[in-house]
């Protein structure tokens, strides 16, 4: 026998029992993943696992924008007074959508109500200011409107109460609001609240306030802003997971598109401070400027309050680094500058959220505000 043949045969006598070892190595570990999969499909299904979806939050104003409604699926704090299936909601609202009224309120029947001035404001028209009082306008969107929150429990109507307590009568606070309004709309909102003759405005920031570069709009695709949770919101009617849907794969899809999204939201945040978006964040400079320079020229005093968005207020917190750029710009430009991120520190921010699907500040949030922006305010004097 050729000894070569020899060896290749003795060669051949080893792998094969190496390569059966390796086959059943494979199908066990195999077997294992697939009893391990098969644990966790019933565990999943015993203790009721589906995706957490809610019925859709609900919004309904009339064409003039006087009176506006902010529905929710449940109440699980108890906060909402509304409750639009009763006779008398159903009475004093009903015309706000006739055809839609019922469906909404079946959806989401605990509602905040919003009345609004001509300005579009949450807010009783402009008016004389009497003579020694002092005037205070608060410029935003969303989160100074108070979405979510009732009208007195607002941070604007807690820093006006806060302030007459310690000078009775001497001062009104106005809420110069619109909700869902960024720059360079913002730049009219502010136009606006100059109606009101103010000694003080404050400007309340939101990070998704900067005006956006085409260029960096157009590269972005769908995020969670981190205030409407859209991922666990349902449209429809609740689907119920047929008998051969895999709770499993849902669970995982679930909690993998949840990661996915939230790593492209935090990234488009951060962006938006950075040079992706360079000539938004220049614009968006030149407009805050402009509103110090124009509020100096009437002889009131201009500053900024930063909200955070209620994601982690710890130290890890996501969005430190934009919160910093800001506060730079503001120290640069000589216009002073309030952090309520420092105001909320230590909560839990779900006992700070409007509700699990609208993460916008609530009452508790917006009375720390409030006592955040005392000193401020008193010091402009």
């Amino acid at each position: 026998m050729n000894s070569e043949a020899g060896v290749s045969a003795v060669e051949g006598e080893v792998s094969r029992p190496r390569s059966r070892e390796w086959l059943a190595r494979l199908a066990l570990v195999s077997i294992s993943v697939a009893a391990a999969a098969l644990a966790s499909e019933v565990a999943l299904r015993v203790l009721g696992y589906r995706p957490e979806r809610l019925p859709a939050m609900a919004r309904v104003h009339d064409a003039e924008w006087t009176t506006l409604l902010d529905g929710y699926p449940s109440n699980p704090r108890g906060y909402f007074t509304i409750d639009l299936r009763t006779p008398e909601a159903h009475a004093r609202y009903q015309w706000l959508a006739p055809r839609r009224f019922d469906a909404i309120a079946q959806r989401a029947p605990f509602a905040v109500e919003f009345r609004y001035n001509g300005l579009r404001f949450r807010e009783r028209p402009p008016d004389g200011k009497a003579s020694g009082r002092r005037r205070v306008a608060v410029v935003g969107d969303s989160f100074t409107e108070g979405q979510g929150v009732n009208e007195p429990d607002t941070y604007v109507r807690r820093l006006e109460s806060r302030l007459n307590a310690a000078e009775p009568g001497r001062w009104d606070v106005r809420n110069c609001a619109r909700r869902a309004t960024d720059f360079p709309a913002l730049d009219d909102v502010f136009a606006a609240a100059g109606q009101y003759e103010p000694d003080v405005v404050v400007y309340g920031m939101v990070l998704n306030d900067a005006a956006r570069a085409p260029e960096f709009e157009a590269r972005q695709g769908y995020v969670n802003d981190w205030i409407l949770d859209h991922t666990r919101m349902q449209d429809g009617p609740p689907i119920d997971p047929g008998l051969l849907d895999s709770r499993l794969w849902a669970f995982v899809s679930d909690r993998w598109e949840a990661q996915r999204i939230g790593r492209e939201s935090t990234r488009w945040y951060r962006d938006m401070y950075g040079p992706p978006n360079a000539g938004g964040w220049a614009l968006t400079q030149q407009s805050i400027r402009e509103m110090d320079r124009r509020t100096r020229a009437r002889g009131a005093r201009f500053a900024v309050a930063l909200w955070p968005l209620l994601v982690d207020l710890g130290p890890r917190y996501p969005f430190a680094e934009a919160h910093e750029t800001i506060r730079r710009f503001c120290a640069t430009a000589g216009i002073p500058f309030v952090d309520l991120r420092a105001a909320l520190a230590g909560h839990d921010v779900k006992e700070l959220w409007v509700h699990p699907l609208d993460h916008h500040p609530n009452e508790i949030a917006h009375q720390l505000a409030a006592e955040a922006l005392l000193p401020l305010v008193q010091e402009e004097r």
